[in-house]
Protein backbone atom coordinates (compact mmCIF):
# COMPACT_ATOMS: atom_id res chain seq x y z
CA UNK A 1 0.00 0.00 0.00
CA UNK A 2 1.33 3.57 -1.00
CA UNK A 3 0.77 6.79 0.96
CA UNK A 4 -2.12 7.70 -2.07
CA UNK A 5 -3.77 4.23 -1.34
CA UNK A 6 -3.96 4.68 2.29
CA UNK A 7 -4.84 8.32 1.98
CA UNK A 8 -8.08 7.08 -0.60
CA UNK A 9 -8.86 4.20 0.83
CA UNK A 10 -9.11 5.24 4.80
CA UNK A 11 -9.28 9.06 4.53
CA UNK A 12 -10.34 8.82 7.95
CA UNK A 13 -7.93 6.55 9.75
CA UNK A 14 -4.17 6.34 9.92
CA UNK A 15 -3.62 3.57 8.28
CA UNK A 16 -1.30 4.31 5.66
CA UNK A 17 1.01 5.92 8.13
CA UNK A 18 3.76 3.21 8.62
CA UNK A 19 4.01 2.44 4.65
CA UNK A 20 3.48 5.98 3.94
CA UNK A 21 6.70 6.87 6.47
CA UNK A 22 8.47 4.54 4.65
CA UNK A 23 7.66 6.22 0.94
CA UNK A 24 8.46 9.35 2.75
CA UNK A 25 12.24 8.85 3.84
CA UNK A 26 12.57 7.09 0.39
CA UNK A 27 10.74 9.21 -2.03
CA UNK A 28 9.54 12.24 -1.22
CA UNK A 29 12.54 14.33 -1.65
CA UNK A 30 15.10 15.62 1.06
CA UNK A 31 14.23 15.55 4.46
CA UNK A 32 15.23 17.86 7.31
CA UNK A 33 18.32 17.10 9.27
CA UNK A 34 18.72 14.24 12.02
CA UNK A 35 19.97 10.75 12.16
CA UNK A 36 19.85 7.80 10.32
CA UNK A 37 15.80 6.44 10.82
CA UNK A 38 14.80 3.17 11.75
CA UNK A 39 11.76 2.32 9.67
CA UNK A 40 9.78 1.24 12.59
CA UNK A 41 10.42 4.04 15.51
CA UNK A 42 9.82 6.66 12.33
CA UNK A 43 6.22 4.72 11.68
CA UNK A 44 5.46 5.11 15.09
CA UNK A 45 6.04 7.97 15.87
CA UNK A 46 4.19 9.35 12.89
CA UNK A 47 1.47 7.03 13.45
CA UNK A 48 1.50 9.13 16.80
CA UNK A 49 1.12 12.25 15.61
CA UNK A 50 -1.78 11.49 12.78
CA UNK A 51 -3.59 9.72 15.75
CA UNK A 52 -3.00 12.88 17.73
CA UNK A 53 -4.25 14.86 14.92
CA UNK A 54 -7.15 13.03 14.11
CA UNK A 55 -8.56 12.63 17.93
CA UNK A 56 -8.61 16.55 17.39
CA UNK A 57 -5.30 18.21 18.47
CA UNK A 58 -4.43 21.30 16.63
CA UNK A 59 -0.88 21.47 15.25
CA UNK A 60 -0.44 24.43 17.79
CA UNK A 61 -1.68 22.32 20.88
CA UNK A 62 0.95 19.28 19.19
CA UNK A 63 3.81 19.40 21.22
CA UNK A 64 7.53 16.92 21.16
CA UNK A 65 6.48 15.44 24.31
CA UNK A 66 2.85 14.62 23.94
CA UNK A 67 3.94 12.55 20.77
CA UNK A 68 6.79 10.70 22.09
CA UNK A 69 3.80 10.08 25.24
CA UNK A 70 1.63 8.25 22.37
CA UNK A 71 3.99 6.71 20.12
CA UNK A 72 5.41 5.39 23.17
CA UNK A 73 9.41 6.35 22.53
CA UNK A 74 11.34 8.91 24.78
CA UNK A 75 11.07 12.35 24.13
CA UNK A 76 15.14 12.38 22.57
CA UNK A 77 14.11 9.58 20.41
CA UNK A 78 11.66 11.95 18.58
CA UNK A 79 14.80 14.96 18.73
CA UNK A 80 17.24 12.23 17.31
CA UNK A 81 15.20 11.60 14.57
CA UNK A 82 13.51 15.54 14.19
CA UNK A 83 14.76 18.88 14.97
CA UNK A 84 11.63 19.71 16.01
CA UNK A 85 8.02 19.66 15.37
CA UNK A 86 8.03 21.19 12.10
CA UNK A 87 10.43 18.83 10.79
CA UNK A 88 8.03 15.96 12.00
CA UNK A 89 4.73 17.72 10.83
CA UNK A 90 6.49 18.17 7.21
CA UNK A 91 7.05 14.01 7.30
CA UNK A 92 3.86 13.35 8.68
CA UNK A 93 2.08 15.19 5.34
CA UNK A 94 4.87 13.47 3.26
CA UNK A 95 3.30 10.08 4.68
CA UNK A 96 -0.25 10.62 3.31
CA UNK A 97 1.01 12.11 -0.12
CA UNK A 98 2.32 9.78 -3.12
CA UNK A 99 6.07 10.14 -3.26
CA UNK A 100 7.31 12.22 -5.99
CA UNK A 101 9.53 10.73 -8.37
CA UNK A 102 11.93 11.85 -10.92
CA UNK A 103 10.37 12.65 -14.19
CA UNK A 104 11.66 9.55 -16.19
CA UNK A 105 13.03 11.60 -19.36
CA UNK A 106 11.32 9.78 -22.14
CA UNK A 107 10.16 12.43 -24.36
CA UNK A 108 8.57 16.31 -22.74
CA UNK A 109 5.28 15.33 -23.52
CA UNK A 110 5.12 12.24 -21.35
CA UNK A 111 7.56 13.33 -18.33
CA UNK A 112 4.67 16.50 -18.33
CA UNK A 113 1.63 14.40 -18.12
CA UNK A 114 3.42 12.04 -15.11
CA UNK A 115 4.21 14.82 -13.31
CA UNK A 116 0.91 16.63 -13.80
CA UNK A 117 -1.03 13.55 -13.25
CA UNK A 118 1.19 13.31 -9.59
CA UNK A 119 -0.55 16.72 -9.03
CA UNK A 120 -3.98 15.69 -9.66
CA UNK A 121 -3.79 12.59 -7.30
CA UNK A 122 -2.79 14.70 -4.52
CA UNK A 123 -5.56 16.88 -5.14
CA UNK A 124 -7.89 13.94 -5.66
CA UNK A 125 -6.34 12.83 -2.39
CA UNK A 126 -6.50 15.57 -0.74
CA UNK A 127 -10.53 15.88 -1.86
CA UNK A 128 -10.87 12.39 -0.09
CA UNK A 129 -8.98 12.91 3.10
CA UNK A 130 -10.39 14.98 5.99
CA UNK A 131 -6.98 14.11 8.04
CA UNK A 132 -4.54 15.39 5.47
CA UNK A 133 -6.48 18.41 4.39
CA UNK A 134 -7.08 19.33 7.63
CA UNK A 135 -3.32 19.26 8.55
CA UNK A 136 -2.43 21.69 4.90
CA UNK A 137 -5.24 23.49 5.80
CA UNK A 138 -3.79 24.16 9.55
CA UNK A 139 0.22 24.24 8.34
CA UNK A 140 -1.15 26.78 5.39
CA UNK A 141 -2.12 28.70 8.47
CA UNK A 142 1.21 28.90 10.00
CA UNK A 143 3.83 31.15 7.64
CA UNK A 144 6.39 29.78 9.46
CA UNK A 145 5.79 25.97 9.00
CA UNK A 146 4.67 26.54 5.42
CA UNK A 147 7.87 27.87 4.15
CA UNK A 148 9.81 25.32 5.72
CA UNK A 149 7.02 22.93 3.76
CA UNK A 150 7.44 24.71 0.48
CA UNK A 151 11.00 24.70 0.80
CA UNK A 152 11.67 21.21 1.31
CA UNK A 153 8.65 19.02 -0.22
CA UNK A 154 7.02 21.32 -2.67
CA UNK A 155 10.32 23.27 -4.19
CA UNK A 156 12.00 19.80 -4.26
CA UNK A 157 8.81 19.23 -7.22
CA UNK A 158 9.08 22.78 -8.78
CA UNK A 159 12.92 21.70 -10.04
CA UNK A 160 11.96 18.12 -10.92
CA UNK A 161 9.92 20.34 -13.53
CA UNK A 162 12.50 22.86 -14.35
CA UNK A 163 14.77 19.83 -15.41
CA UNK A 164 12.14 18.64 -17.61
CA UNK A 165 11.77 22.28 -19.43
CA UNK A 166 15.81 22.55 -19.43
CA UNK A 167 15.78 19.25 -21.23
CA UNK A 168 13.46 20.08 -23.62
CA UNK A 169 14.91 23.28 -23.89
CA UNK A 170 18.49 21.96 -24.98
CA UNK A 171 16.50 19.27 -27.05
CA UNK A 172 15.01 21.67 -29.01
CA UNK A 173 11.60 20.21 -28.27
CA UNK A 174 10.46 23.95 -26.72
CA UNK A 175 10.95 27.10 -27.00
CA UNK A 176 14.00 28.28 -25.22
CA UNK A 177 13.45 32.17 -25.01
CA UNK A 178 11.04 31.98 -22.43
CA UNK A 179 12.29 31.64 -18.64
CA UNK A 180 11.87 28.23 -17.59
CA UNK A 181 9.88 29.37 -14.17
CA UNK A 182 6.76 30.96 -16.72
CA UNK A 183 6.53 27.89 -18.66
CA UNK A 184 6.35 25.63 -15.72
CA UNK A 185 3.65 27.85 -14.60
CA UNK A 186 1.88 27.65 -17.72
CA UNK A 187 1.44 24.09 -17.55
CA UNK A 188 1.20 24.10 -13.31
CA UNK A 189 -1.38 27.14 -13.33
CA UNK A 190 -4.64 24.92 -14.52
CA UNK A 191 -3.94 21.72 -12.81
CA UNK A 192 -3.01 24.48 -9.38
CA UNK A 193 -6.06 26.43 -10.00
CA UNK A 194 -8.57 22.67 -10.28
CA UNK A 195 -6.90 21.37 -7.41
CA UNK A 196 -7.13 24.82 -4.53
CA UNK A 197 -8.49 27.51 -5.72
CA UNK A 198 -11.61 25.73 -6.88
CA UNK A 199 -11.83 22.49 -5.23
CA UNK A 200 -15.46 21.74 -6.62
CA UNK A 201 -13.93 21.55 -9.94
CA UNK A 202 -13.88 18.20 -11.46
CA UNK A 203 -10.58 16.77 -11.79
CA UNK A 204 -11.03 13.50 -14.09
CA UNK A 205 -9.09 10.90 -16.07
CA UNK A 206 -7.19 12.41 -18.85
CA UNK A 207 -7.22 15.93 -17.54
CA UNK A 208 -3.10 16.10 -17.32
CA UNK A 209 -3.02 15.40 -20.91
CA UNK A 210 -5.32 17.89 -21.93
CA UNK A 211 -3.15 20.75 -20.20
CA UNK A 212 -0.02 19.80 -21.41
CA UNK A 213 -1.33 18.78 -25.20
CA UNK A 214 -3.03 22.22 -24.84
CA UNK A 215 -0.12 24.03 -23.74
CA UNK A 216 2.84 22.48 -25.69
CA UNK A 217 0.94 23.60 -28.90
CA UNK A 218 2.15 27.45 -27.56
CA UNK A 219 5.54 26.82 -26.41
CA UNK A 220 6.78 24.15 -29.01
CA UNK A 221 9.84 25.34 -31.65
Amino acid sequence: MTARDGALAAPDGVTAARDGALAARDCAGPRLPGRPRSAAVDAAIIEATLRLIEEGATIGELSIEGIAREAGVGKATVYRRWSGKDALLIDVVRSLEEPSRPALGISVRDDLVTILERMRRRGLAKRSSALLRTVLTQMHANRKLWRAYEDHVIAARREVMYEVLRRAMANGEIRDDLDVELIADLFTGPMLSRTILHERKALPEGLAETIVDTVLEGVRT
